[in-house]
């Protein structure tokens, strides 16, 4: 038996980017989900949670395919399956899971179950797999079993991030660059606030904005919108700013609802690179106002070009700004989830107090907070 531990992840920048190949700068959580794995003779997944009902969940490993498992089970199931397909063949198993993560927060909870689970079942088979390879095959079990068309965002987060850090994914290239991020020393908290309205990404809409951006790049020509950061920075000059240099490269797209969608992938990509830059040079004055800045720019992008934001997000982001945050957005893949604010820490009760305050005043619901603190990335606990 043993106990594999791996952390959720709030994302500072670059939401919808990761399929798109572009920039993404997620940090690990304190907060994940732990997976006890013990093996057994008789060939059979026995799959329990102590956040879900209908425990345990029982199948064969050796009948498992996409979608012959549904639920909350579908992720550990769904690991058993991608890491067999891979040549790894997964035997009988009892897992059992715990997490301190809000589902359906935006927060990467499926990955976190998927990454503590492939590792813990790894171990009890005698496989030592490199972890971006590992990621590689949890995302094929959210991907391919589960069915949701993820990007790589969240199973590199919760296997490579480290703590005090933030992670510089390029999706396109899948090179790292780890940069210092520590709130708490710059007197600032990493507020992440969930808006208690449930997203799901196995749904139609995020397919959608997938779709779109495919089609986007097919009419630009490019294998995928990330392709078009670097290149579309290096046409910018000292007369053009990059949204100018952007508007340019985009002029081809007649749609107006797939030029939004590009603009959004292309400027996040370069938000989350700008972040990082700010991030290392950290001690210039004005640093992480101009990062708040940055993030509000990305959740109006959110809202208006990706439209993927929902009524309490807004609400949330205006009023958090309002009361003295640096700056705010929406993080995941919208549709509900949470938002992560970074604020002053003499300012947080306030931001708390009138954030709760003012979702009550529009009856929506009382919200849950969370003070992040860039972690580890997963480990073994026992």
């Amino acid at each position: 038996m043993n106990t594999w531990f791996a952390p959720g992840r709030a994302n500072l920048m670059g939401e919808h980017t990761d399929y798109n190949g572009g920039m993404v700068l997620p940090f690990a959580l304190a907060q994940g989900v732990t997976a006890t794995v013990a093996g057994r003779a008789d060939g059979l997944l026995v799959m329990r949670s102590k956040q879900m009902t209908g425990n345990p969940v029982v199948v064969d490993v050796t009948r498992l395919s996409p979608g012959s498992v549904r639920g909350w089970a579908a992720y550990p199931a769904g690991v058993a399956w991608a890491l067999t397909a891979a040549g790894y063949p997964a035997g009988g198993a009892d897992i059992d899971i715990d997490s301190d993560l809000p589902v359906g927060a935006g927060v990467s909870s499926s990955a976190a179950v998927e990454c503590s689970v492939a590792l813990a079942l790894c171990e009890l088979s005698g496989f030592a797999l490199e972890r971006r390879e590992l990621a590689a095959i949890a995302r094929r079990a959210e991907n391919d079993f589960v069915g949701a068309p993820t990007g790589m965002i969240d199973q590199y987060a919760a296997l490579l991030c480290q703590a005090g850090h933030a992670m510089l994914l390029d999706c396109g290239t899948q090179r790292i660059r780890q940069v210092p991020f520590d709130p708490v020393r710059a007197g600032l908290v990493a507020l992440v606030i969930d808006t208690r309205v449930t997203h799901a990404l196995v749904n139609g809409e995020y397919a959608a904005r997938r779709a779109e951006c495919e089609e986007a790049a097919r009419h630009l020509g490019v294998p995928s919108l990330g392709a078009l950061v670097t290149a579309v920075a290096a046409t910018a000059s000292e007369s053009e700013s990059f949204g100018q240099a952007v508007e340019r490269a985009l002029s081809r797209l007649a749609d107006p609802v797939l030029r939004r969608r590009a603009r959004h992938v292309i400027c996040d990509s370069w938000r989350a690179r700008q972040i990082a830059d700010a991030l290392d040079a950290a001690a210039e004055p004005g640093t992480f106002e101009r990062i708040g800045q940055l993030l509000t720019e990305g959740h109006a992008s959110l809202r208006d070009d990706f439209e993927v934001s929902w009524a309490e997000a807004d609400v949330t982001v205006a009023t958090a700004r309002a009361a003295g945050a640096l700056g705010a957005k929406m993080v995941g893949g919208g549709f509900g989830g949470s938002v992560l604010a970074l604020v002053p820490a003499e300012r947080l009760a306030k931001v708390r107090a009138a954030v709760a305050e003012e979702l009550a005043g529009r009856s929506m619901e009382a919200p849950g907070f969370l003070e992040a603190v860039p972690a580890p990335a997963a480990r073994r606990l026992a």
